[in-house]
């Protein structure tokens, strides 16, 4: 990242945004959803050592803007109390789809007293980076983004379609890697680097994949906070880029019937933290026992965890069988019909690419969840299974098939609770269990087209 990174302290921040004419600040952090969150305020303000507060509630938001009921009216973190907003100014960047002069950047949350706010989806994440810092070891990790181009749609009830491009033609599927595909959208893309680049933001690499206007972006492989922060503000660019086009972009994880699924897949590495070793490889170019062990830890702990990776009813919708998504918890060198891929790759950049997220994951969430499962198998030396050539895809489903399955095996889980925190763990599970209340309230064109008149 270029501009990200970049300024250090509060003096260099002043300098920056008069350097810039920057009249606004966004300031922004995600919710449990990866929902931006914040305040903007001018930037003589925002400079001026001003307090920033939000409340707690703000982090016990559904997806649908309720809040979780417990019988006894609604549930709330500890307090209802405000949190302070601490600008993270290494992360202050210009937004360049706004017409006045605007920047934002993304901040923490801390308690009045200055303690880190455990529930937090960034500080979740931190906090897992901070378990491999005790033991020496840094993760690091390279996000694959997809989602889909989608034609404007306004109306809910109506079913999500391709969008037209620059040949006049609705986008059809079947276009994996396909170049004609990609400039299809050459001047949506050109606004999507451009934004990416002005925000100091840098994509590897960009396909089609095989659904109809599906994209993938892949990120440069880093530490897990500042790439969690990349995704973060991807999908907000992306998103701004695709309105500036009458377009709508859309990470949900299966939002066309009959198209194949957005996922979110993330390459993992662990470097020892003095030598810079990838911990996964011998001196003679084998896997080491850490290698094993953490597969063995995703394997183990990653269906309990699934929640955080498919967070949405919709999210089961991407994961059946004979489709490009796992439902397996097997492992396997090269076979993209596994939860846990190991690319072809040199001795020294061995990794492991979990394929089971879905582009609707929080990213600071499917990343913490993601490698602290790595971390469990680590410390507990978990055995992985042997790994395995053939497809497994078609097989007997392994993971959770809905939402409240998931949470169920997720609050049961005391390795995820010691390395999460408990109040992260009960913050979410309550969440989620409202969002799938509010679902069951709605009545789908299946019942209406089944039941209606055969019941």
């Amino acid at each position: 990242m270029k501009n990200l990174r970049g300024v250090k302290n509060w003096k260099e921040a002043g300098g920056w945004l008069e350097w810039r004419g920057i009249e606004d600040i966004e300031c922004i952090t995600p919710d449990q959803a990866g929902v931006a969150r914040g305040k903007m305020m001018p930037s003589k303000k925002f400079t001026s050592n001003t307090s920033l507060a939000l409340p707690s509630a703000v982090f016990m938001t559904t997806i649908s803007g309720r809040y979780p009921e417990d019988g006894n009216g609604f549930v709330y973190p500890e307090d209802d109390g405000d949190l302070k907003l601490l600008p993270d100014l290494s992360t202050l960047s210009v937004v360049p789809w706004e017409s006045d002069p605007t920047a934002q950047v993304i901040c923490d949350l801390v308690h009045q007293d200055g303690r880190m706010v455990e529930f937090t989806p960034r500080n979740v994440l931190r906090r897992v980076v901070e378990a491999y810092e005790r033991h020496g070891l840094k993760p690091v990790v390279a996000p694959e983004i997809e989602f889909y181009l989608v034609r404007k749609n306004p109306d809910p009830d109506y079913p999500l379609v391709p969008p037209i491009g620059r040949s006049g033609r609705a986008i059809a599927g079947g276009q994996g890697y396909s170049i004609a595909g990609v400039n299809e959208f050459d001047e949506l893309i050109d606004d999507i680097y451009h934004f990416s680049e002005v925000q100091g933001l840098e994509i590897d690499t960009l396909i089609h994949e095989e659904g109809a206007g599906q994209l993938e972006i892949n990120l440069r492989h880093g530490d897990p906070v500042e790439l969690a922060d990349q995704v973060f503000l991807f999908k907000r660019t992306i998103r701004e880029a695709a309105l500036k086009h009458e377009t709508y972009a859309t990470f949900m994880a299966k939002p066309i019937q009959g198209e194949p699924g957005s996922a979110m897949h993330i390459h993992q590495s662990i470097v020892d933290a003095k030598t810079g070793r990838n911990v996964f490889t011998n001196e003679d170019g084998s896997e080491t026992d850490t290698f094993y062990n953490f597969i063995g830890g995703l394997q183990r702990h990653i269906p309990n965890a699934l929640v955080m990776l498919a967070p949405y009813v919709n999210s089961y919708r991407r994961l059946t069988q004979a489709s490009a998504a796992p439902v397996n918890t097997r492992w396997g060198y090269d076979n993209r019909t596994t939860a846990f891929r190991v690319p072809r790759s040199d001795s020294a950049s061995r990794r492991v690419e979990n394929r089971i997220p879905s582009s609707d994951a929080n990213p600071y969430l499917a990343l913490a969840a993601s490698l602290a499962c790595g971390l469990i198998g680590i410390l507990r030396e978990t055995k992985c299974d042997a790994p395995t050539g053939s497809s497994v895809n078609e097989d007997e489903i392994e993971l959770p098939r809905g939402l409240l399955e998931a949470v169920e095996l997720f609050e049961g889980d005391d390795d995820l609770k010691g390395i999460l925190g408990t109040q992260f763990i009960s913050t979410y599970a309550a969440i989620k269990k409202a969002e799938f209340e509010t679902f069951m309230e709605v009545i789908s064109p299946w019942e209406r087209e089944y039941l209606l008149l055969n019941v």
